[in-house]
């Protein structure tokens, strides 16, 4: 069942928006927390490659609180892009945790660090403070960020670094293992940095959820490759690669393997009249949650035509309707097509139902 809520997830909303971890805008802001002041120790940055930047923050806040508990309050400054690009989905930055080191609990000044990377290119704005992780979905929902009208920075990156991965066997048959190899290089050159990169990977819902704190951390080697080899278990799972700073990742890659779901269809009678609806049953074996199942009518010789379509259900089953438009046998069949959670086109048998 886990991997089936991911799977919607996925197919609810784009999947970079996902992997980037950003708060989500559920609920209101924390009414405890009241920002006055942020600022960032640099305007302008330049970073190439791997390389980060490190830009001070502080800033001055107070928590309305008198919670024990609460004395260890850490916030996160928020940025999102007002100019230029960057690496690919790159829209918005956070800070490091940032920690009390001045004044009081209802009175303070926090500080901390922003990591700025290459891939941020363009021009950042400071536009909310959180007291909650970046990306962080656990205990339950999350605060809204407290909206704040901060300074900029220009970040001038270069040389930015970008994931692909090479998938073998190119479509994975259900039940096999299959290998990623999975590489860094210099979007400029084309080329690898020449030097073993670290390297995040992550299988399943830590793609997805809560940044990306829990993929595993890894090492390219000198020419930018990491091979890693899946059972046939995560052939329905979304797999992840990243190159990250903390608490983000700059340049990364998420996929559904591509791969070939099995797909029955067995019409509930072979034969009905005329305008009759049968219900036809069936199942795609390979996680295929939500995704769209066709009933094809042959037309002629060779020709196949979409009469009727359904979602499959979280067993796995689906059922669609066929509706004989004429006397004599009609051939049918069941078609899943390609694009949803990478599976390839597949079919199942042909069938008839004769209409009468």
């Amino acid at each position: 069942m886990r991997r089936q809520r991911v799977v919607a997830a996925l197919l609810a909303a784009p999947l970079g928006a996902l992997l980037l971890g950003a708060p989500p805008a559920h609920a209101d802001p924390d009414p405890k927390l009241t920002v006055s002041d942020v600022q960032l120790s640099k305007t302008a940055v330049s970073v190439a490659g791997l390389d980060v930047a490190k830009v001070d923050v502080t800033v001055k806040a107070g928590y309305n609180s008198d919670d024990p508990r609460d004395e260890g309050k850490i916030l996160t400054v928020y940025l999102d892009r007002t100019a230029g690009t960057g690496g690919k989905y790159i829209n918005d930055m956070a800070s490091v945790p940032l920690k009390r080191t001045a004044g009081t609990l209802k009175n303070g000044t926090w500080t901390g660090v922003l990591n700025v990377s290459s891939a941020a290119n363009g021009t950042f704005k400071v536009t909310s403070v959180s007291d909650e992780l970046y990306g962080d979905l656990g205990g339950g929902m999350p605060d809204e960020p407290t909206p704040f009208d901060g300074p900029s920075i220009a970040v001038t990156g270069t040389h930015i670094p970008k994931v692909t991965s090479v998938q073998t066997p190119k479509i994975v048959p259900v039940g096999k293992p299959f290998s990623v190899k999975w590489t860094v290089t210099d979007t400029a050159t084309g080329k690898p940095y020449g030097g073993r990169v670290p390297f995040w990977v992550g299988v399943d819902s830590v793609c997805v959820e809560n940044g990306q704190r829990s993929t595993t951390l890894v090492s390219t080697d000198a020419a930018g490759n990491y091979t890693r080899t899946y059972p046939a278990d995560d052939q329905d799972a979304v797999l992840c690669g990243h190159v990250r700073t903390e608490p983000y990742s700059f340049a990364y890659q998420a996929f559904f393997p591509r791969r070939v779901g099995v797909v029955t269809a067995v019409p509930a009678k072979s034969s009905a009249k005329v305008g009759t609806n049968v219900p036809v049953n069936g199942q795609v074996t390979g996680e295929a949650y939500s995704c769209t199942v066709n009933l094809q009518r042959l037309k002629g010789a060779t020709q196949w035509r979409t009469v009727n379509s359904g979602r499959v259900r979280y067993s796995g089953r689906y059922t669609l309707t066929a509706t004989p438009a004429y006397k004599g046998k009609i051939y049918y069949r069941a078609q899943l097509p390609v694009g949803c959670g990478g599976h390839v086109e597949s079919v199942s048998k042909t069938f008839v139902i004769t209409g009468l």
